[in-house]
C-alpha cells in the first residue's frame, strides 16, 4: 500500500478510537486506550507532514504573485525539503516493532579465549554496562558474580529493569574482543582475548510455559568469594530444563529460595529468546534486516587499548575513546546500531 493511503487509514483509525472510547468501559476501554496510545506519536507526525504539504502548496501558489514571490520562494523551498524528511521519519515509525523492545533484559557476560585476561575484561565490561544502566536511570540487579582467583570473573549476569532496555542493549549479544598488554605481561606484548555477551528479553510466566515435571533441580553448597556463610548450607541451585537441555546455576543469595527464583527468571529468559530466535530464523527477509544475528559466536566489536579505539565490525564504526566507553559511554555506539538497523529494515520493506 502506498504511503499516503497508509497515512489516511491511520488518521481514520485514530478518529474511530477516540469516538469508541467515549462509550467503551472495562477491558474494552483499556484495549482501545492502549491502541490509541501506540499510534498517537505517528498520528502527530502525520499531521505535521500534512501541515508542511499545505504550506508548501500554498507557497507555490503565492509565487505566481510578483509582489509575494520572494517571500513565497523561501517558504516553498523550506517546506519542500521538510516534506521528504518527515516522510522518512514516518516510514521509520511505521516499521514493525520487535515485541520485546520495551522489555527489561537479562545480561550475561562470560570470558571465552584468553585465560585470566579474558576474565578480567569480562568483569570490566560488565561494570561498564552497569555504569551505562545507571546513566539511563535503569535498575541493575546483579544475579551472578562468579569471581575468579585472578580478580576477574568466571561469569556475571544481571537483571536490568526499565523501559526499552532490550531495544538499547539487544545488539550487544556476540563476541567482544580486547587487545591490550595485560598487567602480568613482562615483555610488553599485546594479548588478544575474548568475552561473550548475551542480552535476553525478560520473560514473564505467561510468555513461557514451564512444567515442574520438566525440571531437574539440584542443590549444593555455594563456593567462591561469597564469604563463609555460603558454604554452610545447600543454598546454591542448579536448574535443568530437560526438554531443551538449558541449565542455569545460581548461588549469589544466602537463601535457596531466592537463588531458585533468580535461576527461574534466567531460565525463562533463555527459553523465550531461543523461541524468538527460532521464529526469526524461519523468516529469511527478517535476517536481511538485522544488524547482527545475535549469535554469541559472532565477533561484533574490538576494544584496542594501545590505539585507544573501539571498533564495531558490523557497521564499520570506530571511536577513539576506549577509556570513555569502558566508563559506560556507549550511547554513540548504541544510537549508530539502532539507526543502521532501522535503515536496513526500511530498505527491506521498500525493496
Amino acid at each position: 500500500m502506498a504511503l499516503p493511503a497508509k497515512l489516511d487509514r491511520l488518521l481514520t483509525r485514530a478518529e474511530e478510537l477516540r469516538h469508541e472510547l467515549g462509550t467503551a468501559d472495562g477491558s474494552r476501554f483499556g484495549a482501545l486506550s492502549k491502541e490509541l496510545a501506540e499510534i498517537e506519536p505517528v498520528v502527530a507526525k502525520v499531521q505535521e507532514l500534512r501541515e508542511a504539504e499545505r504550506a508548501r502548496n500554498d507557497a507555490e501558489a503565492m509565487m505566481a504573485d510578483p509582489e509575494m514571490r520572494e517571500l513565497a520562494e523561501a517558504e516553498f523551498y523550506e517546506q519542500r525539503d521538510r516534506v521528504p524528511a518527515l516522510e522518512h521519519e514516518i516510514r521509520i515509525m511505521l516499521l514493525p516493532r520487535d515485541a520485546a523492545d520495551e522489555r527489561s533484559a537479562i545480561l550475561e557476560v562470560r570470558p571465552a579465549a584468553g585465560g585470566d585476561e579474558a576474565g578480567l575484561f569480562a568483569a570490566e565490561l560488565f561494570r561498564a554496562y552497569q555504569r551505562y544502566a545507571e546513566s539511563q536511570g535503569w535498575r541493575f540487579e546483579v544475579l551472578e558474580w562468579d569471581e575468579a582467583e585472578a580478580g576477574g570473573v568466571k561469569g556475571a549476569s544481571a537483571n536490568i529493569t526499565g523501559r526499552g532496555v532490550f531495544a538499547k542493549l539487544k545488539f550487544e549479544s556476540g563476541v567482544h574482543r580486547v587487545q591490550r598488554v595485560p598487567a602480568t605481561e613482562t615483555q610488553g606484548r599485546i594479548h588478544t582475548s575474548t568475552v561473550t555477551v548475551a542480552v535476553l528479553p525478560e520473560a514473564e510466566e505467561v510468555d513461557v510455559q514451564i512444567n515442574e515435571s520438566d525440571l531437574r533441580i539440584d542443590t549444593y553448597r555455594a563456593s567462591g568469594a561469597g564469604g563463609q556463610h555460603v558454604n554452610k548450607t545447600d543454598s546454591a541451585v542448579r536448574i535443568t530444563h530437560i526438554p531443551t537441555g538449558t541449565v542455569v546455576a545460581m548461588q549469589e543469595e544466602k537463601s535457596q529460595h531466592k537463588n531458585r527464583a533468580k535461576a527461574m527468571k534466567v531460565l525463562r529468559a533463555r527459553i523465550y529468546e531461543a523461541q524468538r530466535q527460532a521464529l526469526a530464523g524461519a523468516r529469511a527477509a527478517d535476517r536481511k534486516g538485522q544488524v547482527g544475528t545475535g549469535d554469541r559466536s559472532e565477533r561484533i566489536r574490538t576494544y584496542n587499548f594501545p590505539q585507544g579505539r573501539v571498533t564495531d565490525h558490523r557497521i564499520g564504526l570506530t571511536l577513539h575513546k576506549v577509556d570513555r566507553v569502558m566508563m559506560g559511554e556507549f550511547e554513540e555506539i548504541f544510537s549508530a546500531l539502532m539507526a543502521e538497523d532501522q535503515a536496513a529494515r526500511l530498505a527491506a520493506e521498500e525493496g
